[in-house]
């Protein structure tokens, strides 16, 4: 009888172990899906950022276009010229490094998600284990309520005799 009760004990506290693990895995799968989230708005506004600086790569293509035609025309573009072309070479500098943050940001937001279905599965694992071990407690409570019938049962017919 004392090691049935310590049983359920016992059962019971894995059980409640299993709910705070489910629970700390639940909150952990949170913060991922948020970091995802921010992971995906970085990316966007990177994209963004990227299309503005090609756009703005074109406008100055043509501006060095038109400045190379100035200095054929006059001397005095040539500083011009210089000047626009170390803007376009910035420019495509900014336009490089935002593709390499745009690369690693997607690497990031691939790592994110590997690890989001990781602590997903092992979600699905703890609350499958949780279920096994639920079901287990049932089983033993309804043990429990036969073998108490049982022992009432005979304590009745002791009485009786």
């Amino acid at each position: 009888m004392d090691k049935l009760k310590e049983k359920m004990n016992s059962l019971r506290m894995e059980t409640e172990a299993a709910q705070a693990q489910n629970e700390e895995l639940q909150a952990k799968i949170k913060v991922l899906e948020q970091e995802n989230l921010t992971k995906e708005q970085e990316i966007a506004s990177l994209s963004h950022r990227n299309t503005l600086l090609d756009e703005e790569v074109e406008k100055l293509e043509k501006a060095l276009a038109e400045a190379k035609t100035a200095a054929d025309s006059g001397a005095s573009s040539s500083a011009e010229l210089d000047a626009l072309q170390r803007k376009l070479q910035l420019l495509e500098d900014e336009a490089e490094e935002a593709d390499k943050n745009l690369r690693e940001t997607n690497e990031k937001l691939r790592l994110t998600d590997v690890k989001a279905e990781h602590y997903e599965r092992k979600v699905a694992t703890v609350e499958a284990e949780r279920d096994q071990w639920e079901k287990k407690y049932e089983e033993i409570v309804e043990k429990y309520k036969s073998a108490q019938d049982e022992l009432d049962k005979i304590a009745q017919q002791l009485s009786d005799i």
